[in-house]
């Protein structure tokens, strides 16, 4: 993957609370609440309104019960489930997201299709996990501040999901369950060791879903940030190949 972007240096990261973000952010909201949207629908700007509209693949790994299934919902506006059961399958959510470009100021809808498959299926189907790789543009490696062992587990998780058909693959970790502060099994600096041996940045989630947008924004602008960073690495790279096999000059 390629070196981690700083916070906020690709996209403004709090564009939903400026003015000139709400005709795009209404686009995704209905009486206030996220539209839920299925894998043919998008969102609908005026004719004079010209935004491009990038696509990615995004899977959510992690141990049964870290929270994958809570994460798609929340990150989609949908309602939490109050009671946890084991994803027997893949399922599927569509979220978008409208992100403008620091340094050009251009606004793209980044449509994000999650992937959340439930561990046991994984290793129940033999061809579940070939699909899940297939085209993946980025993964959320989940541990819950409230389960030890799925911290632990972080390392197995991160080389499951090295090496997949599109090469380089977004890696960022989400800690659930940080509302959870009493029941913590998982230190502030087991975070920051964490993140100084990996090299990977850790989200933090847990608590009601909201109607608002705040509570995802981070997420889904870090998330958002880290692709576009790596689309531009790959085309640079790309081009400084193709230049070395056609004797192009720079």
């Amino acid at each position: 993957m390629a070196q981690v972007p700083p916070s906020g240096s690709i996209v403004v990261a709090d564009w939903h609370r400026c003015q000139d973000s709400k005709e795009y952010f209404s686009k995704i909201l209905h009486k206030k609440r996220r539209k839920h949207f299925g894998l043919l629908e998008s969102p609908v700007m005026p004719p004079h309104v010209a935004v491009d509209t990038v696509h990615y693949k995004i899977l959510i790994s992690g141990k049964t019960g870290v929270g994958k299934t809570a994460l798609a919902a929340r990150l989609a506006g949908r309602n939490i489930p109050g009671l946890h059961y084991e994803t027997t399958g893949i399922e599927t959510t569509v979220v978008y997201w409208p992100v403008k470009l620091r340094e050009s100021g251009r606004v793209f809808f980044f449509r994000l299709q999650l992937w959340d498959c439930g561990e046991n299926a994984l290793r129940r189907f033999d061809h579940f996990l070939p699909s899940c790789k297939e085209e993946l543009d980025a993964v959320f490696l989940l541990f819950s501040f409230t389960d030890r062992t799925s911290f632990d587990d972080l390392s197995n998780q991160i080389t499951k999901w090295t090496g997949t058909s599109r090469g380089n693959v977004v890696k960022l970790v989400v800690g659930t369950k940080y509302d959870l502060y009493m029941h913590c099994d998982v230190t502030e600096k087991d975070v920051r060791d964490f993140q100084e041996t990996s090299g990977l940045p850790v989200l933090r989630t847990g608590g009601e879903a909201s109607d608002g947008l705040g509570d995802v924004a981070p997420i889904l602008n870090c998330l958002a940030e880290n692709l576009w960073h790596q689309d531009c690495v790959t085309a640079k790279t790309a081009s400084h190949h193709l230049q070395q096999e056609t004797g192009t000059p720079p």
